[in-house]
């Protein structure tokens, strides 16, 4: 199962109802940003993190690759500070500083003890970080360096080359399916950096959530600490729309591996889509849910043509992707393509059954708990609910959300926003000819 599977994939068995979801507390800062807070003592810890639309969706059309650039030189060098100054510190008070970077977000996270003396510390550092990167000259080149070899080794792999090529053919022009290029980080400077960290790392965007061993009074003054001297920028505006594909179209792209990649798919959903739970409850019996899916037991179980396949929504700001997924032997292309779109076709036509969807929502809401059981995954869901203006009682819902489905609901989603005929089809390997 692949870890885009996504941000729900559930597995295993609670009674549902036989624990407590986190208070959530909302505010916004006087710098502007929004804040969500769970307070917990339970562990001196405190997990930080501060999201801005700041992702690769973001670049302009003739200047890809800035956004991830400015994204990875964040914690490279501020003010006071070089990166190794950076490190040393951090690990002096036994801190850690990561990030996470998608299409819609850029997102700079902090672990920290939550005694003053290493807090104190490392937040310090964090807040230089968010608000005082350098972006220095010699590191923006090494950085560059590294990132264009890098891109030259993946042209080289069937999973980046059919990857790369489904964007294109799923999203077209919009910026979710672009892709930056060797020539593109190559033409990127030091004022790109600086430009769009003004733009797109203001206070009024950013969403600050904090999990762990502070009170609400603490968390008031770490959140303004951190934002309070970020861009004073105007908002950034949203995503342009997502088109639906106008029809199917294939593309083959020949490769030496012994197995062919293959990816199939179409414009999905968007994170707030009011079909979200009926399609996400549908693609757990469809392909999001292991070895019980259709698509595992048809490809996999019945004819052994491939090890894994699996299928996903990847809500976005704007509709992401629905995949579907699988690699198979080069002589076996035509037949697994045949019978993952029959899969399909039929899902789509005939529905699911009552039996399957009760097991379909006993897994999802039984394992929920798990997704819920350690601060780090609660500070996700607090930068998701927060990042996506989603209700603050999304974890309390989520279950009877979930058991609220049912075979109507799924089926009317399925058949009203997946066309079976009107998907893209990638297969990179074996020696067809391009298209």
């Amino acid at each position: 199962m692949r870890t885009k599977l996504i941000p729900f994939v559930l597995l295993c068995g609670f009674a549902a109802g036989a624990f407590a979801t986190p208070q959530i507390q909302h505010w916004q800062a006087a710098s502007g940003a929004r804040v969500y807070f769970v307070q917990d003592h339970n562990l001196p810890m405190l997990d930080v993190a501060v999201s801005f639309p700041a992702g690769s969706a973001y670049d302009q059309a003739g200047n890809k690759g800035v956004a991830g650039l400015t994204h990875g030189l964040l914690d490279l060098g501020v003010q006071g500070m070089n990166e190794d100054d950076i490190a040393r510190k951090l690990a002096d008070v036994g801190a850690r500083v990561g990030s996470s970077f998608d299409a819609d977000r850029s997102a700079v996270t902090l672990r920290t003890l939550s005694s003053p003396a290493e807090r104190e510390v490392a937040l310090d550092i964090l807040a230089r970080v968010l608000q005082q990167p350098l972006f220095p000259q010699e590191v923006l080149a090494r950085e560059k360096t590294r990132l264009i070899a890098s891109l030259r080794e993946a042209e080289t792999k069937p999973e980046f080359l059919s990857e790369k090529a489904f964007g294109k053919a799923v999203f077209g022009t919009h910026p979710y399916g672009w892709q930056a290029e060797v020539a593109d980080i190559e033409k990127v400077g030091r004022a790109d950096l600086l430009e769009f960290f003004r733009a797109h790392y203001g206070a009024r965007d950013a969403v600050v959530a904090l999990m762990g061993d502070v009170t609400r009074q603490q968390a008031e003054a770490i959140a303004q600490q951190l934002t309070a001297a970020l861009p004073q920028s105007e908002s950034v505006a949203p995503l342009p729309a997502v088109a639906s594909l106008g029809g199917s179209s294939e593309q083959r792209i020949p490769h030496p591996a012994s197995q062919s990649h293959i990816l199939i798919g179409a414009p999905g959903i968007a994170r707030n889509d009011p079909d979200y739970f009926p399609l996400y409850v549908g693609n757990y019996i469809l392909g999001g849910g292991g070895f019980v899916s259709r698509l595992m037991n048809e490809v996999r179980e019945k004819r052994g043509m491939a090890y894994s396949v699996y299928s996903y929504f990847m809500p976005m700001q704007q509709p992401g992707a629905f995949q579907i997924g699988l690699q198979t032997k080069n002589e076996q292309v035509e037949e697994a393509l045949q019978v993952v779109r029959t899969t399909v076709r039929d899902f789509v036509a005939k529905g699911v059954t009552e039996v399957e969807l009760h097991a379909a929502k006993q897994n999802i809401i039984g394992g929920f708990p798990l997704r819920i059981d350690s601060n780090r995954k609660i500070l996700e869901y607090l930068s998701v609910i927060g990042f996506y203006n989603l209700p603050l009682t999304y974890l309390d819902d989520f279950q009877a959300r979930v058991e609220q489905v049912n075979v109507r609901t799924v089926n009317d989603a399925f058949r009203r926003r997946i066309d079976p005929d009107a998907m893209a089809t990638v297969i990179v390997g074996g020696q067809g000819v391009a298209k």
